[in-house]
């Protein structure tokens, strides 16, 4: 039963109190079904003052949203300008180790162009020195070449001096053995 009409035809054409009690009963139950109690029900009233406090909350928070995005803009700034002291500092420290490591890489060169000077000194006068050795060693084979010869003409002469005189000596003996 859907309708008011519906509903007084059922009671009317109902043959006892009980049936009509029944079906009013049914008709309640479907109204609450369809409607639910007042009490849970929002009167304009009671939705007006909730659309204002929700609208209060809103402001209040909205407030707060913007107070919060200021706090967080001035830490974000204070952070950021640390940063960049900070970067700047990096940098200068770099500026400065650069700065160190190019003298010293210059100390270094100089160095290894002091050395290599010292080196091609030395290189020089081994060079030097190998020339002079090499020379005495020239005069000195010259002197065993020529001290080798004299040498060798003095043994000559005196293994021609030597075979002279044996040859004399043996001549003589041959004339003295002959003369006998």
């Amino acid at each position: 039963m859907t309708s008011p009409i519906q509903l007084y035809e059922a009671l009317t054409s109902a043959p006892d109190d009980k049936t009509r009690a029944r079906i009013i009963a049914e008709a309640f139950e479907r109204m609450e079904e369809r409607y639910p109690e007042v009490k849970d029900l929002a009167t304009r009233t009671a939705l007006s003052e909730t659309e204002l406090r929700l609208q209060k909350e809103i402001e209040i928070t909205r407030k707060e949203i913007v107070e919060a995005e200021g706090r967080l803009r001035k830490e974000i700034a204070e952070v950021e300008g640390r940063l960049r002291l900070e970067i700047e500092q990096v940098r200068q420290e770099i500026a400065e180790v650069e700065g160190r490591l190019r003298l010293e890489i210059e100390q270094v060169r100089q160095e290894i162009a002091e050395v290599e000077g010292r080196l091609r000194l030395e290189i020089e006068q081994v060079r030097r020195e190998i020339g002079e050795t090499e020379g005495r060693l020239r005069l000195e084979i010259e002197q065993v070449r020529t001290g080798i010869a004299e040498s060798r003409a003095s043994i000559v002469r005196w293994v021609v001096s030597l075979l002279a005189g044996q040859t004399v000596v043996l001549i003589a003996a041959l004339f003295a053995i002959a003369g006998r």
